[in-house]
């Protein structure tokens, strides 16, 4: 992720979790965070605790999340020099000529540094634990939603109800593992009517209107499919795609493995032949060991995982 990336991400978690925005520029965020978010950014739970067993009002954390470093430093430092400069000039012209010698002696404190206030600073980049706590905060809330898609316009007839059809989408991650790494990302969408899977099923909601709130003059149309069914229609689907994809490089992964194991066995076979017999069990256990390192290392495997999901109703039988 780069640097917009980034504050673009952290500008929907701040909306989403109903934080106060004092500050706002494409370098920065200053935030009063909402009681959600400092619980879940913070890591205050005494605090917490404690706001919980008497049911006093909560004082949230106030926060300078900077997403461009290198440019807010820049800005800032240029412009507390403009402000230090105007300040000096405009101090010295009040004051006595005696008065004048010892600021230009001694030095000058802008006013402005000794009374703004300051807010804690936390560097957002992609890897920095900061950041870290807003991505496995936003999976921790955003695990799971129940969305409405909003209608276009709103039904001349307030006696006619559309219909709506609720959908279960599912993101999952599928990472193909062996001393390399790929990863990728795929978006299924079952209708609870029909049983009929979608692909890219992510890239319809983004055409759509969503809200949590349910709009008016429509009715949800019954199901015919379980969830618990859908999900096994989204794990058949997504089996019968892996089951396509070329396998080329867990063959190669394999024999790597293969060639690693027969490496170690030969330094580890020699080093037992030669050892006394009272240090054989500790190189035994540390052969099986660094043998389970490797296997963990080479031997391929595909993994895949839910990242998120939701049941979404949208407009139609499907």
């Amino acid at each position: 992720m780069n640097e917009r990336e980034i504050h673009q991400y952290v500008q929907r978690y701040l909306d989403a979790t109903n934080c106060t925005i004092l500050e706002k520029a494409p370098d920065h965020f200053i935030v009063k965070l909402s009681p959600d978010a400092d619980r879940a950014l913070t890591n205050r739970p005494y605090y917490w605790g404690f706001v919980d067993r008497v049911g006093v009002e909560p004082e949230t954390m106030s926060f300078l999340f900077v997403t461009n470093s290198k440019q807010y430093d820049q800005q800032e430092v240029s412009a507390n020099i403009q402000q230090a400069d105007s300040e000096f000039a405009s101090e010295t012209a009040e004051m006595s000529g005696s008065d004048a010698h010892l600021v230009r002696s001694l030095g000058f404190v802008p006013a402005s540094l000794q009374e703004g206030k300051r807010y804690p600073r936390e560097n957002l980049y992609f890897g920095a634990r900061k950041l870290e706590q807003i991505f496995d905060a936003a999976k921790e809330s955003g695990s799971y939603v129940c969305l409405f898609e909003q209608p276009n316009r709103r039904n001349a007839n307030p006696f006619e109800s559309a219909a709506y059809t609720a959908w279960l989408g599912v993101n999952l991650k599928v990472e193909y593992i062996c001393d390399q790494k790929k990863e990728e990302i795929y978006s299924f969408g079952v209708s609870l009517i029909t049983g009929h899977c979608v692909e890219g099923f992510h890239d319809k909601l983004l055409k759509c209107r969503l809200s949590p709130q349910l709009p008016s003059n429509i009715h949800i149309a019954k199901n015919g499919v379980t969830a618990i069914r859908a999900l096994q229609i989204i794990e058949q689907t997504l089996e019968r795609k892996l089951k396509q994809m070329d396998y080329g490089w867990a063959e190669q992964a394999s024999l790597r493995l293969e060639e690693e194991l027969d490496r170690v066995s030969s330094y580890y076979n020699k080093l037992l032949e030669h050892a006394l017999e009272e240090n054989k069990a500790g190189i035994s256990e540390q052969f099986e060991q660094r043998k389970s390192e490797i296997r963990q290392q080479y031997e391929p495997r595909v993994i895949a995982s839910a990242i998120n999901c939701g049941i979404f109703h949208l407009e139609g039988i499907d």
